[in-house]
Parts: C-alpha cells; sequence; structure tokens
C-alpha cells in the first residue's frame, strides 16, 4: 500500500524494500542519505549553502542508482531535504538537479497527504522561476522519460492546488485562450467568437499584451501557449511509437499520467474552458482509441483512463457559461451536427451520399451505419468531407501519429456518434454487487493502489462542471467505497468460517456472529414487472436459519433484522478447489478466497418456526426456551435475478442452488442501499442547489457572493433576546461599531437588545464585465467602513405567575467573535464558523437556532451532525432554552441516548402531545369550575375550543374593557379579575400588595397569557385526536408541527426519498461536525424537500466545524487520498475562499496545554475563566506537571508489534496506561474523569484486556470513563487523558497533523503522552507541538504525599529552567520505566491495604463501570455458539410460543 510499484510487472520482487516505511533506524542510523543529511542540514543552526556536488554526487547519483526508488524519496523528505537544504538554499541559477529533486519531493509530499506549496510562500519570485523551468523540462526531450512523468506528476498537484494563489499565478497563463493559437485554422476560431463575442473581447486583449511586451516577456507568453500544444503532440507520438519492452513500459506509464493531467483540466472549468477545444481539435480521442497502445489488452487501465477522459470531454456542458445541457438541449446539439453532415454531404459528394441525406438521424449517428454510407467515399474524398466538417486533417510531418482512412472515419464518428449522457450511466449501474463486480479489475486495482500509478476514477477537487457532475461523482466514489466495505466483511466471514470441499459436500470448520450456513433459499413468488421495465417487480424467497446453536445475544441480532436491511446470500466452497485458468491464475478473485458466488437480497420479515412473525421477545429475558429456527422472508436482486435465469435457459447452472450461506453485516455499515439510492435519484432529477448558493458550491465565481452582506434579502433589525448579558457585553462584542441607542432610551439599558443595520451601501455601476480585481475592489468599497448600529429594547411579555411560565434565558457570555458568528448565522446565506477545539461551537449553534425560532415563528430549521452524540449534546442545550418542546423533534436511532426526561422522537412526541393533552383537558375543567360554566369541557380539543369561544373569551374581553378604562383602581382591578380561584394554585400573593396598576396590569395579562397558551396547545394537539393511525400521527408532527428538526447526515441520506415524498419543508439547515462528512452527506440534507418551481426554498445555510481536526473516515486508501473523497464542503468551501468566521477564545484546556496545540490556530486565546478557574489554578495531584510526554522503552524486548495486519499493538505502552490508570485512582481520582485514548485499535483492545485483568473487579480501580481511539473520540473531552501513540518503528499515519489536533485537544487538566522520543522529534510537521513537549523531562515525574482534592500546589508555569525540569518540588520522584511505575503501584496499594486493615476499615466499594468501548464483536466461540451437548438437551417441546 505504501511504496511504489515498477512500471512494469518485473517489479515484484523489489517489493518488501520498496514497500518500507522509513524507520528510526534509517533516519538516525548509517543509512547514506541519513549522513548526508547530518553532515550538510540537520546540524546546522543557520541557513546552510547548497553545495552543487552534494546535490549531483551525493543525493542525485545515488537516486539514480536506486532507480529513484520511492522509499529512497521517503527517506529524503522524512529527513527535511525540502524545508531545510533544497528551498531555503535555491537561486534562480540552481542546477536542473536542484529543481528535479524539488519537484520529486514536492511530489512525495502530495502522496503521503502533506501540505505541498505552504514552505515556497516564503520566495514567489524563485518560486516562479522554479516553476518554469519544470515546465520547461515537462517539453524537453533530453529528459529521460521516467522524469518526465514525475513532473507531469508535479504539474497535476499544482492544478489540484488552484486554491494556492502562488501556483494559480502559475498555472492560469498555461490553459488560456492563449492556446487557441494552435487550433488548426482560423475559421474554427471565429465559429467559437461568433457563439459568444465575450471570447473576442479576451482573444484581442490576449494578443494586446503579447503586442506590447518586450522579446522576453514574449518568449515567455509565446512558451505558455504552445506548452500543452507540445506536450499533446508528443503525447501522441508516443502513443504511436514504442518499440523495445522498456519503451512500451516507460511510455505506457507517461500516457497515463499525461491522461490524468488531460482528465483533471477537462473536469474544472476554469482550466476546461479552453483545453476542451484544442482537445476536440487535435482529435485526440480518437487518436488514442485508434493507438496500439489502446489496443494492447495487458493496458486495461490506460483504457479505462481513456474512457475517463471521455465522459469529460463529451460532458453536456457549455464550457464557455457554464450551462448544463438539458436532455432536449443535448439532443438538439446533436441533431444539429447530424444535419450539417448531411448537407454538407449532400453539397460536397451528391451522387455519393444521396442516401446519407435521406437518411434518419438514429442511422447516422450509428457507428456501424454511418460506415456502411460513408463507404463509397475514396479516402481524399473522405479527408476533405472531414475537413468540411471542421475537423483538423493536417498535423506536423513529423508525428507518428497514423492518418489512414480509419483515422479520419473515427474522427467523424467521434463528432456525431450519439454517446449516453452521465444520467444513462448512473441509470444502468447495479446498486447491489455480485461477486463478479466485487472482484472487477477496477475494484482490485483500486485496492492495491500506492500512488506509482494513476487510477480511473473521479476525483472530488475544488470545482465541479455542474451539480450533475457532482452528483456523478459522487454515486459512483460512495458507491465503489461501499462495495469495498462489503468484499472485506464476505472475505472475513469466509475466513472465520474455514470452508473445505466442494459443492453439497462443503463443510464448515469455523464461526462468525455474522454469517450462518443454509440450505439453498426456496423461490416462493416471482411477480410479474412492472410497466416499462423488463425484470420481476420482486422476487421473493424464504430461508430457514438454523439459531438452535446461537448464543442469545447472537440470535437475537439475527431476528432484529429489519425491513428492506441488505442480506447476502453467499457461495462458499473450500480455497483449495479454486479453478486455475489456462494455467495462471488472476491476480485476485472471489474464488481464491473461497467466495464462489455472492447475490443481494432485502428482508421482507422475520418468522418462527411456525410461520408467524416474531414479536418482541426481550420480555423472557435469556430465560426464554431455545428457540430451533427462524424464518427470513426476502426479496433476492430481481435484476440480477432475471440475468441468472437467461443462463439457466442457456444451460448454466442455477445459482440460488448452491447458496449455502447467509451473511449480514452492522446496521451502520450497511447502509450503503438507502444513500446509493438517494444519489441516484438525484443524479437523476437535475436537483438544484438553492440559486444563491450555486455559484460557490460548485466553486465559480465570488467566494462571499453568499454570505449575508452581499444578498438582498439580509435583514434589517435583528431581536437579540438573551444573547446579550448585558450593555457592557454588547458594547464587548461589537468592536469597531458605534452603539447608538434609541431615541427614547436614556444612555445604557438591559437586555433583550433589537439591533438595526444600516441599508446595505449599493456598489456603483461596474462596466459590463469588469476584471476579476476591480469587482473585488468595489466589493470591498460597497461595505461600510465604519457602520452606526441603532439598538432599543423592550419589555419581554409576562407569560404567567407559575414558575414554569417564566422564560428561560442564555447565561453564556458570548465572545465578539461568537457574537459575530450567531449574527451571520440569524441573517439569511451562508455561514461557515470554524471552531477550534473547546471554543463553543455547540453554544454558537444553539443561541443562532433560537435566534431563528424567536424572530421566524413560520420558518422550520433542520439540524445536522455527523454522530449521534454530537447531536444529542446539541439537541440537550436547545430543550435548556426558551424553545417549546412541542415544536422540537428528533429522527432516527440515537433518540434514546438523550439525556433529557421527555422523548423527542416521532413516537415519543406523539405521546408528549396526547399527555399534554390529557393535562390542558383538566385544566380547561378547572377553568369551566372556575367561571360556573356547565357540561363536560375537558372531554376532548373540540369542546375545549367551544369553551374557549363561548365562555372564556367573552368573560375576559368584559373584564378587560372594564379594567382598561382610567377609572379603574387597582383595588378594582384585583377584586374583578375572574380568574382567581383558577389561579389559587400559583404562588401567593399573585398581587403583590406593593404593586402598582402598570403592574397589576403585567401580571393580569401574564395570566391570560397562560390560559391562551392552554387553548393554542389544544389547538396543536386537536389533529391527533382526530388521527388514528400511529404512523400518520407521527408524519403529520412531521411535516406540520415540529419546527427544529435534528437527525444525523446518515439518517438524512437514508430516509431522504421518504422524507421528500411527505412534503417535508424546511427553510434553515444547521450542520454541526460540518468537516468530518463527505461532501455528498453534506449536500443530501439540503435536498431533503422537494424544489418548487425549480427552486429550493432554503434562507440559511450554517455550517459549523473545524477542517484541521480529522477528516471524514474513508477506509479505502485510493478514494482517500488519489480520489479526495475524504474532502468535506466545509474544507473546500475554506479552501475557495468562502469568508470564515474563526472562534479566537477557547474555554477548555488548561493555558498550557492549549499552547500545545493553538500553533495550528494563529488567534486562539484562553477565556478568562481558564485563566481564574480554581481548578485550573491548582496542579494535578501527585504530579509534578500538567502534561509531559513519557518515554517508553522496549518492553521484554519489544516495542511495536502487528500481530494480524493493520492491528497495531505495543505491550510497554499498554501495560504503562494501565499503571498510571491505577496510580490516579489511588490517589482518588474519580475514574469519570479519566480517559485512555490511543491511535489504533489493536492497542485499544490491548488496554481493555490489561484494565479487565488488573483493574475492572479490583476494589480501588475499576475502569476509566471511557477507553477508545483518538478517532472516536473526536468532539469529546475530559479532565484526565492518558495517551498512547503506539508506535516506536516509523510514525505511520500519525504524521497527519489534523489526527494529532484532536489528540492534544481533549484533555481539561491533564495530558500525559506515552510514546518513543526517537519517532517524534524529527518529524516537520509536528515539529511545533513536540518542541513544547520536549522541553520538559521524558520520565514520568511525581509528586509524593499529595491527594486529588486535598492539594493546594500552584500549577507548574512554563518558564526558564523549563528543559530542566523548572524549579524543585516537594516530594518528587522520577519514574524510571513502566517497571518503575509498576513497583510503585504496587506499594501505593500493599501500603493502602496495610493501612485499612491496621484501622480496621472495609475496602471501598467499586465505582459503577463506565463505558469501555471494548470490542463486543468479538468472534470467541463462547460468544458465538452454545455447547453442542446443551442444544441437543431440549427438544422440540422447548420451541419458543410466540
Amino acid at each position: 500500500m505504501e511504496g511504489i510499484q515498477g512500471t512494469s510487472s518485473g517489479a515484484a520482487s523489489d517489493s518488501a524494500m520498496v514497500h518500507a516505511r522509513p524507520t528510526v533506524a534509517d533516519l538516525h542510523g548509517e543509512n547514506h542519505f541519513a549522513q548526508v543529511a547530518r553532515k550538510n542540514w540537520l546540524a546546522a543552526t543557520k541557513t546552510p549553502k547548497v553545495r552543487p556536488d552534494v546535490i549531483k554526487k551525493e543525493l542525485w547519483d545515488e537516486l539514480e542508482n536506486v532507480d529513484f526508488a520511492y522509499s529512497s524519496l521517503l527517506v529524503l523528505e522524512n529527513l527535511q531535504l525540502l524545508e531545510r537544504y533544497l528551498w531555503p538554499g535555491f537561486s534562480e541559477d540552481a542546477s536542473n538537479n536542484h529543481h528535479l529533486l524539488l519537484a520529486l519531493v514536492v511530489n512525495v509530499k502530495r502522496r503521503e497527504n502533506l501540505p505541498s506549496w505552504d514552505h515556497f510562500t516564503s520566495k514567489p519570485a524563485e518560486f516562479s522561476s522554479f516553476f518554469r523551468r519544470i515546465l520547461s523540462m515537462t517539453v524537453d526531450p533530453s529528459q529521460p522519460l521516467k522524469i518526465r512523468t514525475q513532473l507531469v506528476s508535479f504539474v497535476i498537484g499544482a492544478f489540484q492546488s488552484l486554491d494556492s494563489g502562488l501556483v494559480r499565478k502559475e498555472c492560469a497563463p498555461l490553459v488560456g485562450i492563449s492556446i487557441w493559437h494552435n487550433l488548426h485554422s482560423d475559421a474554427v476560431r471565429e465559429q467559437h467568437f461568433e457563439e459568444h463575442q465575450m471570447l473576442r473581447k479576451a482573444w484581442r486583449a490576449s494578443s494586446k499584451r503579447f503586442d506590447a511586451a518586450d522579446e522576453t516577456l514574449q518568449a515567455r507568453l509565446r512558451f505558455e501557449r504552445s506548452w500543452l500544444y507540445t506536450l499533446v503532440l508528443d503525447f501522441l507520438d508516443r502513443l504511436y511509437n514504442s518499440n523495445t519492452k522498456q519503451e512500451m513500459a516507460d511510455n505506457l506509464a507517461y500516457c497515463e499520467r499525461f491522461v490524468e493531467l488531460l482528465t483533471d483540466l477537462q473536469s474544472q472549468l476554469p482550466t476546461r474552458r479552453y483545453v476542451n477545444t484544442l482537445l476536440k481539435d487535435l482529435n485526440l480521442l480518437p487518436a488514442i482509441r485508434l493507438s496500439p497502445m489502446y489496443a494492447d489488452e495487458d493496458n486495461g487501465l490506460f483504457r479505462d483512463l481513456y474512457s475517463l477522459l471521455s465522459h469529460f470531454t463529451y460532458f453536456a456542458i457549455e464550457d464557455q457559461t457554464g450551462k448544463q445541457l438539458s436532455k432536449l438541449e443535448y439532443d438538439q446539439q446533436h441533431y444539429n451536427t447530424l444535419a450539417k453532415l448531411q448537407r454538407i454531404g449532400y453539397a460536397t459528394f451528391q451522387e455519393k451520399l444521396q442516401l446519407m441525406a435521406l437518411a434518419n438521424f438514429a442511422s447516422i449517428g450509428n457507428r456501424e451505419e454511418l460506415d456502411g454510407h460513408l463507404r463509397t467515399l475514396s479516402d481524399d474524398e473522405l479527408r476533405e468531407l472531414c475537413s468540411f466538417m471542421g475537423l483538423r486533417t493536417e498535423y506536423p510531418s513529423t508525428t507518428f501519429l497514423v492518418r489512414d482512412r480509419t483515422f479520419h472515419m473515427e474522427t467523424l464518428i467521434s463528432l456525431v456518434e450519439q454517446r449516453p449522457t452521465f444520467k444513462d450511466n448512473v441509470r444502468d449501474v447495479p446498486v447491489f454487487p455480485t461477486e463478479k463486480i466485487l472482484y472487477e479489475t477496477t475494484f482490485l486495482r483500486n485496492e492495491s493502489y500506492n500512488g506509482s500509478r494513476p487510477l480511473a476514477i473521479p476525483k472530488l477537487n475544488l470545482q465541479y462542471l455542474t451539480m450533475g457532475d457532482f452528483l456523478w461523482r459522487s454515486y459512483i466514489l460512495y458507491r465503489a467505497e461501499s462495495f469495498y466495505g462489503i468484499r472485506k466483511d464476505m472475505e472475513d466471514v469466509v475466513k472465520r468460517v474455514q470452508p473445505r470441499g466442494k459443492g453439497v459436500s462443503t463443510k464448515f470448520g469455523g464461526f462468525s456472529r455474522m454469517s450462518i450456513p443454509i440450505n439453498a433459499p426456496g423461490i416462493v413468488d416471482v411477480a410479474p414487472s412492472k410497466v416499462g421495465e423488463e425484470h420481476p417487480a420482486y422476487v421473493r424467497a424464504e430461508i430457514i436459519l438454523d439459531v438452535s446453536r446461537l448464543q442469545v445475544p447472537v440470535r437475537r441480532e439475527w431476528e432484529s433484522l429489519r425491513p428492506d436491511d441488505v442480506v447476502f446470500l453467499l457461495t462458499v466452497e473450500g480455497k483449495e478447489d479454486a479453478p486455475m485458468r489456462n494455467g495462471h491464475s488472476d491476480a485476485n478473485t472471489g474464488e481464491q478466497v473461497g467466495l464462489q458466488r455472492l447475490r443481494c437480497a432485502q428482508v421482507v420479515q422475520v418468522l418462527d418456526d411456525n410461520g408467524r412473525p416474531l414479536r418482541d421477545q426481550t420480555q423472557n429475558g435469556d430465560f426464554a426456551p431455545r428457540a430451533r429456527s427462524r424464518r427470513l422472508v426476502v426479496n433476492i436482486d430481481a435484476k440480477q435475478y432475471q440475468i441468472d435465469m437467461h443462463h439457466v435457459a442457456e444451460g448454466r447452472p442455477n445459482i440460488y442452488e448452491n447458496v449455502n450461506m447467509i451473511a449480514r453485516r452492522r446496521g451502520r455499515e450497511n447502509n450503503f442501499l438507502p444513500i446509493l439510492e438517494s444519489i441516484k435519484r438525484l443524479a437523476l432529477s437535475d436537483f438544484p442547489a438553492p440559486s444563491w448558493l450555486q455559484e460557490v458550491f460548485l466553486g465559480y465565481g465570488d467566494p462571499s457572493s453568499a454570505t449575508y452582506t452581499r444578498l438582498p434579502n439580509r435583514l434589517q433589525s435583528i431581536d437579540f433576546r438573551d444573547t446579550f448579558l448585558d450593555w457592557q457585553h454588547l458594547i464587548e462584542s461589537l468592536p469597531g461599531k458605534t452603539i447608538e441607542p434609541a431615541e427614547d432610551a436614556q444612555g445604557a439599558f438591559g437586555p433583550p437588545y433589537v439591533v438595526q443595520y444600516p441599508a446595505a451601501v449599493e456598489p456603483a455601476a461596474a462596466p459590463a464585465k469588469p476584471s476579476k480585481k476591480r469587482r473585488r475592489d468595489q466589493v470591498e468599497v460597497a461595505q461600510p467602513a465604519h457602520e452606526s448600529l441603532h439598538v432599543s429594547t423592550y419589555k419581554p411579555p409576562n407569560m404567567g405567575p407559575y414558575p414554569a411560565d417564566a422564560i428561560k434565558q442564555n447565561a453564556v457570555r458570548f465572545t465578539h467573535a461568537q457574537v459575530e458568528a450567531i449574527t451571520s448565522g440569524t441573517q439569511p446565506g451562508l455561514t461557515v464558523v470554524l471552531g477550534p477545539p473547546g471554543t463553543g461551537k455547540t453554544d454558537v449553534a444553539t443561541q443562532i437556532i433560537s435566534n431563528i425560532y424567536h424572530n421566524f415563528p413560520d420558518q422550520r430549521t433542520l439540524l445536522i451532525a455527523h454522530s449521534n452524540q454530537a447531536l444529542n449534546q446539541l439537541f440537550q442545550k436547545i430543550v435548556a432554552l426558551d424553545i417549546d418542546e412541542r415544536h422540537l423533534l428528533r429522527l432516527g436511532h440515537g433518540e434514546e441516548d438523550l439525556d433529557t426526561e421527555a422523548s423527542y422522537s416521532k413516537h415519543g412526541r406523539v405521546e408528549s402531545f396526547l399527555e399534554r393533552g390529557t393535562y390542558y383537558l383538566s385544566e380547561v375543567d378547572r377553568l369551566a369550575k372556575n367561571l360556573g360554566a356547565p357540561g363536560a369541557h375537558g372531554n376532548s380539543c373540540e369542546t375545549a375550543d367551544y369553551f374557549n369561544l363561548v365562555y372564556v373569551k367573552p368573560a375576559w374581553t368584559q373584564y378587560w374593557d372594564s379594567i382598561t378604562s382610567k377609572e379603574a383602581s387597582v383595588e378594582q382591578i384585583v377584586a374583578e379579575f375572574p380568574l382567581k380561584d383558577y389561579f389559587s394554585n400559583a404562588p401567593q400573593p399573585l398581587f403583590p400588595p406593593e404593586a402598582d396598576r402598570e403592574q397589576v396590569l403585567d401580571i393580569v395579562q401574564g395570566c391570560y397569557r397562560h390560559v391562551e397558551k392552554i387553548f393554542t396547545e389544544l389547538e396543536d394537539i386537536r389533529p391527533f385526536e382526530i388521527l388514528r393511525n400511529p404512523r400518520d400521527k407521527a408524519n403529520y408532527l412531521l411535516v406540520k408541527e415540529a419546527r427544529i428538526i435534528a437527525m444525523t447526515s446518515t439518517h438524512a441520506a437514508m430516509r431522504r426519498q421518504e422524507i421528500a415524498s411527505l412534503g417535508f419543508h424546511y427553510d434553515n439547515v444547521i450542520m454541526e461536525e460540518a468537516a468530518q462528512v463527505t461532501e455528498i452527506e453534506n449536500f443530501i440534507p439540503l435536498a431533503l424537500q422537494t424544489p418548487q418551481n425549480g427552486e429550493l426554498p432554503l434562507q440559511r445555510i450554517v455550517l459549523c466545524g473545524d477542517h484541521l481536526q480529522n477528516s471524514p473516515i474513508i477506509q479505502n486508501l485510493a478514494f482517500r487520498q488519489y480520489a479526495n473523497l475524504e474532502q468535506s464542503l466545509f474544507q473546500r468551501l475554506v479552501r475557495l475562499g468562502v469568508p470564515t468566521i474563526t472562534l479566537d477564545q477557547q474555554g477548555r484546556a488548561r493555558p498550557s496545554i492549549a499552547e500545545l496545540y493553538k500553533w495550528r490556530y494563529p488567534a486562539l486565546t484562553n477565556l478568562p475563566a481558564v485563566l481564574s478557574a480554581p481548578d485550573f489554578q491548582v496542579a494535578n495531584a501527585g504530579f509534578k506537571h500538567e502534561y509531559q510526554f513519557i518515554n517508553v522503552d522496549d518492553y521484554k524486548g519489544r516495542g511495536e508489534a502487528e500481530p494480524t495486519p493493520h492491528w497495531i499493538v505495543n505491550l510497554g505502552e499498554a501495560e504503562y496506561a494501565v499503571a498510571l490508570f491505577m496510580y490516579m485512582r489511588l490517589l482518588n481520582y474519580p475514574a469519570h474523569k479519566i480517559s485512555i485514548l490511543t491511535t489504533y485499535a489493536g492497542q485499544r483492545g490491548l488496554i481493555n484486556d490489561i484494565l479487565n485483568a488488573k483493574c475492572r473487579d479490583h476494589p480501588f480501580f475499576g475502569r476509566p470513563k471511557v477507553v477508545a481511539t483518538v478517532d472516536k473520540y473526536q468532539g469529546e473531552q475530559n479532565d484526565y487523558i492518558i495517551l498512547s501513540l503506539v508506535r516506536t518503528k516509523a510514525i505511520g499515519y500519525l504524521r497527519d497533523i489534523r489526527r494529532l489536533t484532536v489528540a492534544l485537544s481533549r484533555a481539561r487538566l491533564g495530558l500525559y503522552l506515552l510514546g518513543r522520543r526517537t519517532v517524534f522529534e524529527s518529524v516537520f510537521e509536528l515539529k511545533p507541538a513536540f518542541d513544547v513537549l520536549f522541553t520538559r523531562p521524558d520520565e514520568l515525574t511525581l509528586v509524593t504525599g499529595e491527594m486529588f482534592g486535598e492539594t493546594s500546589r500552584p500549577v507548574h508555569v512554563s518558564g526558564a529552567g523549563d528543559g530542566e525540569g523548572g524549579g524543585e518540588v516537594d516530594g518528587e520522584a522520577v519514574m524510571t520505566g513502566y517497571e518503575h511505575l509498576e513497583e510503585y503501584v504496587r506499594g501505593i496499594t500493599g501500603a493502602k491495604i496495610e493501612a485499612l486493615k491496621a484501622n480496621g476499615g472495609r475496602l471501598p466499594t467499586r465505582e459503577v463501570r463506565m463505558v469501555d468501548g471494548g470490542d463486543e464483536d468479538v468472534d470467541r466461540e463462547e460468544m458465538v455458539l452454545v455447547p453442542e451437548e446443551q442444544v441437543q438437551e431440549f427438544g422440540a417441546d422447548d420451541d419458543e410460543v410466540v
């Protein structure tokens, strides 16, 4: 995975060496490059001078000797060659080798997913010179082809990084309109100018610039416009001119990379605009298709790359405007070309092409029939016809391109051939996998990706051609990633069940909780096909599951399969019987692992062995009688079933008769089908983004055009309600703005505040098409430099006399940046909030929701988060604000974990409505009694409404009219109050004796508002009385009643069609953890409603996240790195330059701990609380330091180990982590305040095992709150974190700065890292953090005689002398290793027990066991199967009765 493969298959023998990552020994030992680094730059204190002999002899020649092996380049990159030597010492007259080494190291950084261009920003002029030299070497025939292949990779990297101004400046001229100088005729160019007049202006401007330039600049401009053309001609030569085997291999590697470059250029509108015309003019695709390289059957990757290039080249889009062509427009364009061919053919060769002129379009658009029509023409006539059709027929005389009849025929066919659109492709791609699909060469190639060759999969980058293009790419990639996961799971099942034998004699030597051996499924019904379809409507089958030997929890997992869950029907056989194919086996096939056949089915229902639907049987607990079997009714994949039956009709065996196993997957992993269906529907439906967001989403135009300051519907005033705590808070939160109190106010006044904004300043009238620079300048001018804000207030209405009527208030004193985010989120448009760790993203999102809820009572808001945990945290804060709980709804299964009294699920809300209805109806009876109204008014919502109209309103109107006259005294108002009896249970006195008239009237109005609320709520509850079906009630709640609806991004993707079809409507989307979900999961929540008149009625989109922490988790390296599937919409918008509000004050961690990750967030400061609160002032009891890196040496002669692939453990660190936890518990640290984190799942499992053995049942210890991987713990925090970094040989994926940022920012008060110093101290990217850590000793320093909660020692403050461990502390004890710490802990434990015994005390009871994050799914035999003898003990009479 992590090495490089040779361009030919002959590199296998070197694979072991090639795949190795640089180890600590490589970087610090006797390795040649390590010695060169130490001698020339690592030890240097000032910028080292670059010596040509070092570049040539010590570096370049040595690399040449090993054929530029990737492992050697990786070592050099790890040794900071670029950062410490090549770039600091770079100058314009540097040698070619110096330039090439820089390019090679940049390629390595890109391949390793490391920042590539940041280092160059220090010297922009030198970078420009360097880039130009690299470009000139790409077209230099004297450079070896392998080097030129690397340089093409470098250029690809540059075109993928157009968000960097430095790179964009160099790349843009290479694809500008000046490349049209290379079109084959002026007439072709003129034709484009006629279609788009703006092109003529751009062309003239380009020509003027050239004419006005001096010789040097003209030479540069000439090079820019000919660079791509020269490369394409060279590429065509290589397609047709390969002689030796080595030359063919080198040419293939180069051509694959070059097609990747062309595909990248074609897949983004700014680079495609002029390039597409040039490539079509050069007849590139027909030339590739006819080449020997394309025809070679071994070059499957090259053909797939051609298909991808072809897809983008012929994509249905208008190149200049970026408009996606509708089916009608696309067809019309095609018909115009066909009509042109008929006209020109008839006019030029009337006799020979008369039949073609009379033929229908379908006939001419068909390859075979067109060939028949044109067969009558001679070669010269065919060339002439091509020329008349505007096709190039002349090429440079030196070209190797074969221009014969076949070539001209192919160019003509490629012009007029009818092609399927991307929608046709999406429609035809199967959503269910089979064994053939899972083991397709393309899928296997993606899996073996190591960066040495490109892949034929679309990439997600900065921009998309259209919304359809974005959805197509997402569909292809999501499907491939899903199928990769399915294949891994199925292979795991096959491996665990250990099949032996073949056919009916197949036996299984193992077991898996995710699979059950079965007899062939019985097909019980094949429904006729629906209108317009060929396959059956459904194929119903019944499967008998033998559950007699399954343990109860495993059996319940099978019984809890839900309708529409996907299960997998497998034919599994012994591996040794896999057939050989003509003496050689495929590289990797299902047969090789024992997986012969795979088909998918969807669950209809689970029945007991008597054929009755299973009801919930959990009430019997584990004492229920043992079941023998279950029946599973499923719908088999109907399309595949029809194909299989055709094969049976042809005499092939029936696949379904040989199925011998059923497998399932975990729910969260197995939701691929509904998500794929959602993406597919969106892709086929021309689904729009909101018009104000469309351009920004696709990556074009002004990045700030979707923010509220640029939108015409921005709000002129906002009621901030409880956002500001007082006048001083308001002033602090709006720096640089003049606050003007309302005219009737005298100086400062208290909240709530209504802020009035000045009207937006319209930009001055601009010329027709100003330059980008001019437009930007005008945008800046349009905004007033100094805003003056008018602030007014109002008296919040009295809502009633009961404590429950009091308005809940926000208590958070928001910072300036938080207020800016809240303001932007309350305004319409796009808001992007970047929240570093501990800066209160959730509080900001909650306040935005509250402001929208109160300012816009008719609008509905959708809340989305990546995880149930984050959503629940958000929901719990919303519940605490002044938001009526009847307007809250939580969809999905995470609702069960909500730490609230009420249930916010659909059915929970319905029940809550009915319960509230009962309560309010009893209140109506009390009111009726108070008013002396006879009758059963509290029977139903309908009778209550009648009672309100006939009794309450008239009585109140009469009373209100009498007391509002000026003559009415306070005594009269109190005496005549008609609801005294009803409010007798309110806090008394209802009317305080000292209250004046205004106060009494306010209390009276509050009482009536309380009564009004009863009838308002009953009116809302009334539909739930009328609707009888629970599902109808739940759907009514979603569509009509709820105003704040929360769900995970996964739930939104799975239920998209169901929710949209209900007529669900919403106005705002607020997304938490927006940087942790893929782009398509960011997009689907915007598309849960049906567009109205082709427009999405969304008004606000708020994205809260942090792209500097972990990105979405993508399992497959190819999709993660090459296709960039781990990109979130949040990250892409930040890259595009969309205005971002960065929260800049953290309130989570001690300031000293925050220093460890603050370098990632330059503006980050601390809230006053973390400077002054007692918790942060006092040192951690028993520890000298509040954070420390502890160097852990090999334990029992071993550091890291990998017992199974990707399962990395480190016993020494695991034991140390547990010993440290035990030490803390002995000092009375509460277990729930401690979390143990690690960077690998294998290490988490090992730590859990040690905890279970040493601590779980021990009265002193128990378990920590959680043991988890860093990735799973993002978004969480705890007071004390013990972190195991695991790696001792090479740093591995820990080099990702985002992961380190998460790891270092989870702790509030104490952070103790366990790792190997030599691994981390030389990593350039992590240096800022580890430099701080390594200022302290790397041996754990304890302090004796302290207990948790009793110490008053102030926290150690960093400063002078830190390197020696800071000032001395009484009772200091240094632990020299794990054994020392273990002995120390054992001693304290023994002393504690002795002390308890001596005092006759009892041992403390163990704390409740906390979340362990362990591996609950381990396939241990005793966890899955019941011993066979126990199964035989019970008979048929013990079967469950349902």
